[in-house]
């Protein structure tokens, strides 16, 4: 195994690391949930290190650097409520382009680019600063229902009433995984955390968990009897939850 480089995740608070195995690029997690502010990072790093054989001794300063950007930010929360009257906000951009409604739209992790869905059966990925239209995402065969990013923003996920959903690299603006099984249209989709797995929900009453670089299907949750609309992850990634038009909920471990 070859480490290629560390990504920062700041909420949950944890570290991701990109390495390389038998040619392929995967991703490791490690979670700092009880980080805070009076937290000794040498002491964690020196923990961490010991568990970790990707982190060698010469990668040490470089985590505890990561570690301490966390720590900072955590630092400037201060657990408190406030609420506010909002003032008349000024538009900014209008993004003009797609030729029929938005179904859905989402910000990357930095607010700097923006994908948007569309019943024109497009994606398309914007400029948040200037508004300028980045790419068109093309491939669906149907209305897309719903977009997102990944924690690093670095790919772009969609649903489509087609019953599939395309997993597109955000620099390269090109599709490198087709997810297909679903027998009803998808109407939600989200990553992980870790951006190692893609959650769908789909008018066919299952939920499916699948491999995104491969676009293979993991595993299906079935249980419900009609639609399901809505699902998501939990912030460590390891429990999931699913709405239906049968009027319940689940949690899935």
């Amino acid at each position: 195994m070859k480490l290629k480089r560390f990504l920062l995740r700041y909420y949950p608070p944890g570290i991701i690391l990109e390495y390389i195995q038998s040619g392929e690029l995967k991703t490791k997690s490690i979670d700092l949930l009880d980080l805070n502010t009076a937290t000794d990072v040498e002491a964690l790093v020196e923990d961490i290190r010991k568990a970790e054989p990707l982190i060698t001794q010469s990668r040490k300063d470089q985590v505890v650097h990561l570690i301490l950007r966390l720590q900072e930010k955590l630092g400037q929360v201060d657990h408190k409520f406030y609420l506010f009257k909002v003032r008349v906000m000024r538009r900014m951009h209008t993004l003009i382009g797609h030729r029929a409604e938005i179904s859905s739209a989402q910000f990357n992790w930095d607010c700097t680019l923006i994908v948007t869905g569309s019943m024109d059966k497009t994606c398309m990925l914007w400029n948040a600063l200037t508004g300028k239209r980045v790419a068109t995402l093309t491939g669906h065969d149907d209305e897309v229902l719903d977009v997102c990013f990944d924690y690093t923003g670095q790919r772009i996920a969609s649903a489509s009433a087609d019953g599939s959903a395309r997993v597109y690299d955000a620099e390269t603006k090109k599709c490198v995984a087709k997810l297909e099984g679903h027998t009803g249209e998808i109407s939600k989709i989200c990553f992980n955390p870790q951006g190692s797995r893609i959650l769908t929900a789909s008018s066919d009453k299952t939920a499916r968990l699948w491999e995104p670089k491969t676009g293979q299907c993991i595993q299906i949750l079935e249980g419900h009897t009609d639609e399901i609309f809505s699902c998501a992850f939990n912030y460590k990634g390891n429990i999931i939850i699913t709405g239906s038009k049968d009027n319940t909920c689940r949690i899935w471990r």
